[in-house]
Order: C-alpha cells, then structure tokens, then sequence
C-alpha cells in the first residue's frame, strides 16, 4: 500500500430536465460505468437550455476527480 495517493480529473457536463442537482448526480452516475475509484467533484459552471418561456435542462459542467489505480 502507498503512503500517498495520486489522482486525475476528467471533465463532464451532466444535464436533467429536473435540478441541477440531479444534474450532477446523472453525470456522477454515468461516469461511475466506466471510470473505477471517484473520489470527488467539483463544479465549474451551471447553465441552462430554454425552450420558450421555461428551463428545458438545467446542465452542471463537473470536473470529477479519481484516484490513479495502485497509488
């Protein structure tokens, strides 16, 4: 076992029709099928899609972070 940990960050856009913070649990959820050991995330930018008078999908630009295997 290591005495420290090293990490990478990817960036990803989650979106919902419903929050922003289903947003961000969507893209945590998606991102968790394929990359192994998250560990964290943090928010960038929030914005929105309108379609005529009201919010269609509310987007969250994450960057999540994943701890490096064996480290």
């Amino acid at each position: 076992m290591s005495d420290h940990h090293t990490y990478k960050k990817l960036e990803v856009v989650g979106s919902s029709k419903k929050s922003i913070d289903d947003a961000i649990r969507n893209a945590i959820r998606e991102c968790s099928v394929s990359v192994m050991n998250l560990e964290w995330f943090e928010v960038i930018e929030t914005r929105g899609h309108i379609v005529g008078d009201d919010v269609g999908h509310f987007q969250v630009t994450l960057k999540i972070g994943f701890r490096v295997e064996g480290s």
